[in-house]
């Protein structure tokens, strides 16, 4: 007696091959995705039966419908996972929304050494979606990952494509309030340490930081970088000193980054704000703990941890939810501006 099944275990690029699309087509295809041509969808279909391909998804769901869990990919340090409350309010924001469906969460912490391991891991059928948050450009695991099963990214793609699903931050806009505060403060010259320029984070808080500069009629200030840390932020505050540039206002890419710079200020005798305003980004726990208290874009994380798991539950559940959510920051005044 024959069994249907394929004889030899053909893959998604032999798929895509025979098609003649691209990977992600056939990935779209399988996953049941809209947004593929009728054209490009006849002709991965008919691949498909010509292969016998059975992606492991679609086995996994023949033999047992679902896994019901849903992983939540965060591509970074452990210590820096645990020490940055902006981890901990995602987590608590993307657990409360799980916790109001029949999904159980997998929270995984690639470092640098398994990230094949993980994404083996999420490609085998163990579970049905995925959210990835603070993904670097260099992190290109993902992209085995966004091919296999339904991902959401918290924050927008290093490389947005037209089938990419992500939560984010308006991070252009909210590094342009910031920075016009500082301006309506009366500061001219306004320095900036930045995020890490391989997260669009990182990216979009520099061009809202020069723009509302260049709306003023301002020259941008001296340019530090950091990667959302303390130790970073600390680090670059001396790299501004030690440049011997003047600068009366300071926009900061995150709390944590902004701590650090603060104790860097104290010790060179700088006065936080009579001497140099300084604006943050997040409102996390670190703004009310800092001296003087930090005037900061507050960050809805938690939101941002319920929205991305909303739209990744409509789209396992065959949903069209809207491709990017796009999340507002709110200006926190307090002290240190």
């Amino acid at each position: 007696m024959s069994i249907d099944q394929p004889r030899t275990a053909a893959t998604i690029e032999e798929v895509a091959a025979v098609a003649g699309v691209s990977r992600s087509t056939v990935s779209r295809v399988v996953n049941g995705s809209t947004a593929v041509s009728p054209a490009a969808l006849e002709a991965v279909q008919k691949a498909i039966a010509e292969l016998r391909y059975v992606p492991n998804r679609a086995a996994r769901t023949l033999a047992s419908r679902s896994t019901m869990a849903i992983a939540l990919v965060v591509p970074e340090d452990v210590s820096r996972f645990f020490g940055d409350p902006f981890f901990a309010s995602i987590v608590a924001g993307v657990n409360s929304r799980i916790s109001r469906s029949d999904y159980v969460l997998n929270v995984i912490i690639p470092s640098s050494d398994p990230r094949d391991k993980t994404s083996n891991y999420l490609q085998s059928g163990a579970v049905d979606g995925a959210i990835v948050v603070s993904h670097h450009s260099s992190d290109t695991f993902v992209e085995r990952i966004a091919a296999a099963l339904p991902l959401v990214y918290g924050g927008r793609p290093t490389q947005v494509r037209e089938a990419d699903y992500f939560v984010d931050v308006d991070n252009v806009a909210a590094a342009q309030v910031a920075t016009a505060h500082l301006i309506e403060r009366g500061r001219t010259r306004i320095a900036t340490i930045t995020g890490p320029v391989t997260m669009p984070a990182g990216v979009d808080r520099i061009d809202g930081y020069r723009a509302a500069l260049a709306a003023a009629g301002l020259e941008p200030g001296p340019v530090a970088a950091g990667d959302f840390t303390i130790e970073s932020g600390a680090a670059a505050m001396d790299a501004l000193l030690r440049s011997g540039e003047d600068f009366d206002g300071l926009f900061v890419a995150s709390d944590l980054m902004a701590r650090g710079a603060l104790g860097v200020l104290e010790r060179a005798g700088i006065r936080v704000p009579e001497d140099v305003a300084l604006v943050g980004f997040d409102d996390s726990a670190v703004a009310t703990s800092t001296a003087p208290h930090l005037t900061t874009m507050r960050q809805p994380s938690f939101l941002q941890g319920e929205r991305m798991v909303e739209v990744l539950i409509s789209l396992l559940n065959g949903g069209a939810p809207p491709h990017a959510t796009i999340l507002d920051a709110d200006l926190i005044v307090r002290a240190s501006s």
